[in-house]
């Protein structure tokens, strides 16, 4: 809150001067009240009542201008808090590696920051609104309690502590109590999404039954738990207005026979009950404002995680530029630029027995395709993930053209590239849309080549709206070898030295698959391609084939040569060709 109050503090000082103002009018309306009564209908002078009325018009004004004011700004530095934890929630969580992404979870990201950010937002609103005039009207109103007649202010001793005790009572249990519906409604969330995402199986293994009694037994429990919290705050009121019914009572009797012993006026005695409810109203406002609070506090704790969550891949202090080949005569290898070097490179996750990959070496150069197979498991996304710096190796060096990468700009880095990942997702908007998230300036002609190369025309060509198809959140409305397609054409429009495709040729067919590799290999002629693949068949015309297996480079070199001096790679080959041969 003091990180996003800093830019605030305009707002916050005009709050508290507009909410000074409001409680100042607010508590001076029952003294001119009493003022009226006393020396004006009591004591019979008429001239008197004009006069205080237009003051107390003109305090009434006054204290509504200065609420509407302070609610207005309330408002207004809620919703630009709420703004700015949106703001850097989704910029940090651009910056996050896919590992901290994936240690985060993405659906707990998105309700970081949307619900909890709005519920931080809503609590905000209640403390801008309640900062000062709660505690200035508690206050104020028992001081002048105290100034209207100071041997009735004996109720005020007892009301005070009697409401304090009621809400410490009622506060403290709902803090529990909220903390523990919000893990049942979570794990009544996860269940409900399970179901909906596992349906199918759920119907297949005839476990509706079984289904609608776990649901049933977190849903029972989040409901009692409701209950429970729901009595309590509805018992609240009823408690605080008895107590304060009955003090008003015992302020009525006790007032009354001061005044007929001449001890007390009537006007003081009205302006000594307004203060009571005004100290009743002052302790109702922070009543609630601590009862929201411990919800707002889980939601703190849980955006600081994200926000105070460093990225560990990052822009260097000091970023290098990526070198012309040959240039100051330094030793290239040869072409370029797209000259991709791997050394020694290992990376394990934290706290890991075993690491992922171990000591990988090899070169890719410009005008070559490099394959990368091996069992499920091996590491191969994983090292495809090391070049864009989605993951930095944790042992070992990869250089683009001779730098470090780690010494470059994630952006130049990632602008030296081109990428379709393993999921080929797509956005929702246009196809258009889709294909220039790559190249913003591409033209018309330049996609429709694009997507010629990636073998979208049988489909394409009968979609009547073209480049204008709409495509649904995740390219829903598409199958999975068009998605595939289409996330290949937009990779082809960035036109980089270095192409990654990540196993992005499994949902084609035979057919497609190897009218599309023949058109890439025309494409991407003089460009380092990187291909991660299953199928024996979409590697065996690579240039060198990259063997895996538990995490390390066993073997490399042409289909031929490895068919030769690979075991692992025969057995990979052979199992995909008995496989063929069944089908």
């Amino acid at each position: 809150m003091r990180r996003l109050l800093a830019g605030l503090k305009p707002h916050v000082a005009a709050i508290v001067v507009l909410q000074l103002v409001q409680a100042a009018a607010t508590l001076m309306l029952p003294t001119v009240n009493a003022a009226i009564i006393d020396d004006g209908i009591v004591a019979g002078n008429s001239a008197v009542i004009p006069r205080l009325g237009f003051t107390m018009a003109a305090l009434a004004v006054v204290q509504a201008v200065a609420a509407i004011g302070a609610g207005y700004l309330s408002a207004v530095a809620a919703m630009r808090i709420g703004h700015q934890l949106r703001a850097e929630i989704f910029t940090r969580i651009q910056s996050l590696s896919s590992q901290e992404v994936a240690a985060f979870g993405t659906q707990s990201l998105t309700t970081r920051a949307t619900n909890d950010t709005q519920q931080i937002q809503a609590f905000a609103v209640l403390v801008f609104t309640m900062l000062v005039a709660g505690p200035a009207m508690g206050l104020g109103g028992i001081v002048l309690a105290l100034q209207q007649d100071l041997a009735l202010s004996a109720v005020v001793i007892v009301i005070v502590p009697a409401l304090l005790l009621i809400m410490y009572l009622i506060v403290g249990r709902l803090i529990p109590l909220y903390r523990e519906g919000q893990e049942h409604l979570d794990r009544a969330g996860g269940i409900l999404r399970e179901q909906i995402i596992g349906a199918n199986v759920i119907r297949a293994f005839v476990r509706q039954d079984h289904e609608v009694r776990r649901f049933a037994r977190i849903n029972s429990s989040l409901t009692a738990n409701n209950l429970q919290s729901a009595l309590l705050v509805a018992g609240m009121l009823p408690l605080v207005m008895l107590v304060v019914n009955i003090s008003s009572v015992a302020v009525v009797w006790f007032g009354g026979q001061r005044i007929q012993a001449g001890l007390m006026n009537v006007g003081a005695l009205a302006a000594f009950i307004a203060y009571i409810l005004q100290i009743l109203l002052a302790i109702m406002m922070a009543m609630y404002v601590l009862m929201t609070a411990p919800r707002a506090a889980v939601c703190a704790e849980r955006i600081s995680a994200v926000l105070d969550t460093e990225p560990s891949v990052r822009d260097p202090h000091e970023p290098r530029a990526l070198l012309p080949p040959a240039a100051g005569g330094q030793q290239h290898l040869p072409a370029g630029p797209g000259v991709l070097q791997f050394k020694g490179v290992g990376f394990s996750y934290p706290g890991a027995e075993a690491p992922v990959l171990a000591d990988i070496t090899f070169t890719a150069t410009p005008g070559t395709t490099t394959a990368i197979v091996g069992s499920t498991g091996s590491g191969k996304s994983t090292l495809l993930n090391l070049i864009p710096r989605f993951l930095d190796p944790t042992a070992g060096t990869i250089t683009l053209d001779g730098v470090d990468i780690r010494e470059l700009r994630l952006g130049t880095l990632r602008s030296a590239m081109s990428i379709v990942p393993q999921q080929s997702h797509l956005f929702s908007g246009t196809i258009a849309d889709n294909l220039r998230m790559a190249a913003p300036a591409a033209s018309d002609a330049e996609l429709w080549h694009a997507l010629g190369t990636a073998q979208t025309m049988r489909f394409m060509g009968v979609l009547p709206l073209g480049l204008a198809t709409p495509v649904g959140q995740g390219g829903t409305n598409l199958s999975g070898g068009q998605r595939q397609r289409l996330c290949i054409a937009r990779a082809l429009l960035r036109n980089a030295p270095l192409y990654l495709f990540d196993d992005s040729f499994s949902a084609l067919d035979y057919d497609t698959d190897a009218r599309l590799r023949q058109a890439l290999a025309a494409e991407l002629a003089s460009s380092t391609v990187i291909v991660v693949a299953e199928r024996i068949a979409a590697v065996e015309s690579a240039d060198r084939i990259l063997v895996l297996d538990g995490g390390r480079l066993v073997a490399q070199g042409t289909h031929a040569e490895l068919l030769e001096i690979s075991p692992t790679y025969r057995e990979i080959a052979d199992s995909q060709l008995a496989m063929d041969g069944q089908s």
